[in-house]
């Protein structure tokens, strides 16, 4: 698997934590967005669309196995955590537009916790920030949010969440926990 290569000669890779997004919801959240007639931003291509739990940033290569390991002792949820994205929102810090739930789960709360206290050990931090769960449907995005014919109303059931690495725009599973059992 290629790596990138830091100033020091150390590989690293770009990771993070994810619910994914099945095909079937790829597709329909992509028609309803080209409903929406953008005309600002790039479009996230829909095989790319996730939910976010916990951005790592670029880690040492050699670090993956710990990082794996850590989260193989993580407590999970039970059962299989669900979400509604039902809120269209622009982010004019981030240049994002993005699907959001108007509320977030409390398992999904605690899964990103346990994420953010299992990795405090190996050094790894996200900047301290209050945890938006949100799906990224366009980036450089400038201006207001734009009118929806169709009020979004996407039901997202994650089974497992997945560390992810991110190379060339494209996202690269490398491992994967099931939240129930």
């Amino acid at each position: 698997m290629p790596q990138d290569i830091r100033p020091s000669g150390a590989p690293f890779k770009r990771l993070f934590f994810a619910l994914t997004v099945s095909e079937a919801q790829r597709q329909a959240i992509a028609q309803w967005r080209r409903g929406l007639s953008l005309r600002s931003g790039k479009p996230v291509p829909s095989e790319n669309f996730h939910l976010t739990l916990l951005f790592l940033g670029d880690v040492d290569a050699a670090q993956v196995p710990t990082i794996s390991a850590a989260v193989d002792n993580l407590a999970r949820p039970g059962t299989p955590l669900r979400l509604s994205l039902n809120r269209l929102n622009a982010w004019p810090r981030a240049g994002a537009l993005v699907l959001e739930p108007q509320e977030t789960p409390v398992a999904l709360r605690q899964l990103v916790y346990g994420l953010q206290q299992a990795l405090l050990p190996l050094g790894i931090k996200e900047p301290a920030r209050e945890y938006r769960p949100h799906l990224t449907l366009s980036r450089d995005f400038s201006g207001q949010v734009p009118e929806a014919a169709v009020a979004p109303e996407f039901y997202l059931v994650a089974r497992h969440f997945t560390l992810f690495e991110s190379r060339k725009g494209r996202y690269w599973p490398l491992a994967e926990w099931p939240l129930a059992g």
